[in-house]
């Protein structure tokens, strides 16, 4: 026994030097070995800054919404992308990668310090998620397969934790602003840099946690300060009127723009809306010989101004000064066909007059489309019958305004229809528009029985 008791102590090794620390990496050929430390002086291989995953070049739909916090225009692009372990490089397309021409540079985005989730909101695509950089760039990439989005998502998702955790510093950046903030209590490195931070003396600390957990965990009170502000906006929601109450003290009035036209027509006692009227009768009286009448673009800060006023229900004279230039007036005009919720030919009767408009015979096709008229819901029949007739009268001034049945044609085909759904041939669309406008301007007589009383 006393031969075994001195052959142990010496495979001892000597101590370590007083205040140092040993750290000693656990794996399972030493799972049966007891230190002397406590367990959080033991790294777990799982602790351990995992080398993150680059995936190798994948064609991915991008569409960057945001920039520094400034939104921008969502258009889908096709990218040859790349996760390398910082960024992500998008190419346009897989040539590019093997060689770059002179002033040809991929797009980056860095992922340090960046945000990824799921969304379904942000477009109609499916297998979209958004990666929200630290000074506020929005990204949207999409890929047609379930598993190729989750397996990106994962790995992007790896290396920003990774390379976070390897600049515990890195700041954070409101979206639209440059003011900097505090990282949230989960993530590495928060409070570090805090003046007001008590700093511990290390020589009472008992244990040493190097890394901590590798998962990202929400404390107790993160999970009470969302729960308060949900039930703060339950109260909010809960105490606040209704819209019909703002409608009787007259804080919210009803809309002119933008309202839908039957319901306009039938809060208003007519079967064509009073504005309407009133721009088709000030077009009559000093309009139809102005050059490019309808084609020639108004002031919009003066189309706006008209508008505020016309939704206001303020009374509106269009022979006032304000209101001289002729080419405002059809420009809020047109503006109000454009923001109707269902255009003046309503959303199921577009396919029918773009088939009527296809037949070749001349009286079929004036036949056809004068029975569509008939079958409009009667505030669109008798709104367009007053439109038509007026554009009947500026073509007899074609001479001195210089507008045509095409023109007209153009102006107001894609201002009076467009389909309920866009099948994304937006030129085909526009075609057949057009020449539904041009083909009633041209038939209109026995279209809507003009010559009749």
């Amino acid at each position: 026994m006393a031969g075994l008791r001195i052959t142990n102590l010496q495979n001892l090794k000597p101590p370590a030097p007083q205040g140092a620390v040993q750290l000693r990496i656990k794996t399972s050929q030493t799972s049966g070995d007891r230190l002397s430390q406590s367990k959080s002086m033991v790294l777990q291989e799982s602790d351990l800054p995992q080398k993150p995953v680059e995936l190798k070049g994948e064609n991915l739909n991008m569409a960057k919404i945001s920039e520094g916090g400034k939104k921008q225009r969502k258009n889908w692009t096709l990218f040859w992308t790349v996760l390398t372990s910082e960024q992500l490089l998008f190419y346009k397309d897989r040539q590019q990668e093997s060689v770059l021409k002179a002033g040809s540079k991929p797009d980056v985005l860095q992922l340090c310090g960046a945000v990824i989730e799921w969304t379904t909101e942000k477009s109609s695509r499916k297998n979209v998620f958004q990666i929200t950089t630290n000074t506020g760039s929005e990204y949207l990439l999409q890929a047609d397969s379930n598993t190729t989005a989750s397996k990106w998502y994962d790995a992007i998702g790896k290396v920003i934790t990774s390379s976070t955790k390897a600049d515990g510093s890195f700041p954070l950046r409101k979206s639209n602003s440059t003011e900097y903030l505090p990282r949230h209590s989960s993530l590495p490195g928060y409070g570090s840099a805090s003046p007001n931070t008590k700093q511990r003396n290390p020589v009472h600390r008992r244990s040493i946690n190097v890394f901590g957990s590798s998962k990202l965990k929400h404390s107790t009170s993160d999970s009470a300060d969302k729960n308060g502000v949900k039930n703060r906006l339950k109260k909010f929601i809960i105490r606040r009127p209704s819209m019909k109450t703002l409608q009787e003290k007259g804080l919210i009035k009803d809309r002119v723009f933008g309202c839908n036209l039957l319901t306009l027509c039938e809060r208003e006692g007519t079967t064509v809306p009073k504005f309407v009227q009133i721009c088709l009768d000030a077009v009559d009286k000093r309009g139809l010989e102005a050059d490019g009448i309808y084609r020639v673009s108004g002031n919009l800060a003066t189309i706006q101004k008209l508008r505020f006023i016309v939704d206001q229900e303020e009374d509106l004279d269009l022979d006032h000064s304000q209101w001289e230039d002729i080419h405002v007036v059809t420009g809020a005009l047109k503006m109000f066909f454009r923001e109707l919720p269902e255009p003046l030919f309503p959303f199921k009767f577009f396919q029918p007059f773009v088939e009527a408009v296809k037949i070749k015979d001349q009286k079929q096709k004036v036949q056809a489309v004068k029975k569509l008229v008939q079958q409009l819901p009667k505030p669109n029949q008798d709104t367009m019958k007053l439109l038509f007739s007026h554009l009947h009268r500026v073509l007899a001034f074609s001479r001195k305004n210089l507008m045509s049945t095409q023109g007209i044609g153009i102006v107001f085909g894609p201002t009076l229809m467009w389909p309920e759904l866009d099948s994304g041939n937006m030129a085909f669309n526009m075609v057949y528009q057009n020449q539904i406008v041009e083909f009633i301007l041209i038939e209109s007589r026995e279209i809507f029985n003009l010559d009749r009383k």
